[in-house]
C-alpha cells in the first residue's frame, strides 16, 4: 500500500467517535477511505450523522496520526486494512471485520491454519499445565494457537504454542505501544520476536472493559475452532466461545471437577453441545487431522505410575486432613510428603489449604 493510501486509511482509523460498522459504511457508500475524506460534509452527514461528518472533516489528532505512521514505518510493525490482499480471509467470513489491524511481529502467521485457547485468569495449575501442554502439541501439529495474552490460561497457551512449530498470536484488548497486563511484558516481547501480536485498537488506547469482548470476536474469527480450559459460568472465556458457535467455529471444552467453580463454564458449554476433549487428539481428529499416537498424556507427561500419596489424593482440591485419612498418615510425615511434592512440581498448593494434583 502506498504511503498516501495508508495515511487516508489512518486519517479514518483515528477518528475516535468512528467505530467498524460506520467505517464500513463509509467505504460501501464511497469506494475507499480517500474518497470519503474528499467528500463534503453534508455528504457524509448522509451516511453518518451530521456529529461525525463534522468530526471527519476536522479529521484526527495530528499528533497521533505522526507518531502512528512513524511506528509503521518500523520492520516489526505492520498495518492491514480490508483492501489489502495479506488481510486475514477467516476475518473477511464474520459479520463485523474490523477496516484496519495493527500487527506487531511475524505477520506470516495469519496464513496457517488456527486455534483459539482461551480460559480464567485465576487459573489452578492444573488447568495453567493443560493450556501449555494443549497449545504445545496442537502447534507441533499445525495449528498456529492464538489467545488473548491475559493472565492465567491464555498465557500458558501462548507458551505452549511459542515453543511448538507454528508458534502463537496474541489478539489484544488496547493499542500495541501498552503491553496489559504489564506482568506479561516478557510474554509479549517473545510474541512480538517468535509469534505475533495484533490489535484493532489505535495506538495508545488503554484496556478499557468495553474493549475486551470485541477483542474476543476476533480470536474466534482468527480461528477454525476455540478451545476453553477452565471457565467460570460468567467468564470472558464464555463470550469467546459464543461468539465461535455465531461464526461457524468449532467449541471445544476440557471438563474438570464437578465441585469446582473453573469447570461449570466448561461443562455448560459441553451441556450445549460442546465436543468434549480429554487429549489433543480429539481436536486433532475434530478438525479432520490424522490421530497422532506417542507415549504422554494430553497434558504433556509420560504415562506411568504414580506415588500413593497421589493417588490418594486425587485430582480435585483436597484439604490436609483427608489426606491423612485416605494415606493413613500422621500429619507430620504428610506435610514432609506433601512439600516434597510440592517441590517437585506435581502439586500446587491453593487458597484455603487445600491441594491439587498436577499431572
Amino acid at each position: 500500500m502506498q504511503a498516501a493510501e495508508l495515511e487516508a486509511w489512518l486519517r479514518l482509523g483515528l477518528i475516535p467517535q468512528l467505530g467498524p460498522v460506520k467505517f464500513r459504511m463509509l467505504l460501501s457508500e464511497f469506494g475507499d477511505p480517500d474518497s470519503a475524506l474528499s467528500a463534503g460534509t453534508n455528504e457524509l452527514a448522509k451516511v453518518v450523522g451530521r456529529k461525525l461528518a463534522v468530526a471527519i472533516t476536522d479529521g484526527p489528532d495530528g499528533e497521533l496520526l505522526r507518531s502512528t505512521l512513524q511506528w509503521v514505518s518500523r520492520e516489526e510493525n505492520r498495518l492491514l486494512t480490508l483492501a489489502d490482499g495479506a488481510y486475514p480471509k477467516a476475518l473477511l467470513e464474520i459479520s463485523d471485520p474490523p477496516p484496519i489491524l495493527y500487527l506487531k511481529g511475524n505477520s506470516e502467521l495469519l496464513n496457517n491454519d488456527a486455534l483459539g485457547i482461551v480460559g480464567s485468569r485465576s487459573a489452578t495449575p492444573q488447568g495453567i499445565a493443560n493450556a501449555e501442554a494443549f497449545a504445545n502439541e496442537l502447534s507441533d501439529s499445525r495449528f498456529t494457537i492464538v489467545s488473548g495474552m491475559a493472565l492465567g490460561i491464555d498465557a500458558a497457551a501462548h507458551r505452549g504454542g511459542l515453543t511448538g512449530r507454528f508458534s502463537s498470536i496474541a489478539v489484544v484488548g488496547t493499542g500495541l505501544d501498552i503491553v496489559y497486563p504489564a506482568r506479561n511484558r516478557e510474554l509479549a516481547h517473545d510474541l512480538s520476536q517468535k509469534g505475533l501480536i495484533i490489535s484493532e485498537f489505535p495506538l495508545g488506547v488503554r484496556p478499557l472493559a468495553a474493549n475486551f469482548p470485541r477483542r474476543n470476536r476476533l480470536i474466534s474469527g482468527i480461528s477454525l475452532g476455540v478451545l476453553v480450559v477452565e471457565a467460570a459460568v460468567k467468564s470472558g472465556s464464555l463470550i469467546t466461545a459464543r461468539y465461535a458457535l455465531e461464526q461457524g467455529r468449532e467449541v471445544f471444552a476440557v471438563p474438570g471437577s464437578i465441585h469446582s467453580t473453573l469447570s461449570k463454564g466448561c461443562h455448560a458449554l459441553i451441556k450445549q453441545g460442546a465436543k468434549l476433549v480429554e487429549t489433543a487428539n480429539d481436536v486433532l481428529v475434530e478438525l479432520g487431522e490424522q490421530e497422532r499416537t506417542n507415549n504422554k498424556t494430553s497434558d504433556g507427561t509420560l504415562q506411568g505410575s504414580k506415588p500413593e500419596l497421589l493417588e490418594a489424593i486425587g485430582f480435585d482440591p483436597v484439604d490436609l486432613d483427608t489426606i491423612c485419612e485416605r494415606a493413613n498418615l500422621t500429619a507430620e510425615k504428610a506435610s514432609a510428603m506433601l512439600l516434597e511434592l510440592e517441590l517437585n512440581g506435581e502439586l500446587a498448593r491453593l487458597p484455603g489449604g487445600t491441594f491439587q494434583r498436577i499431572r
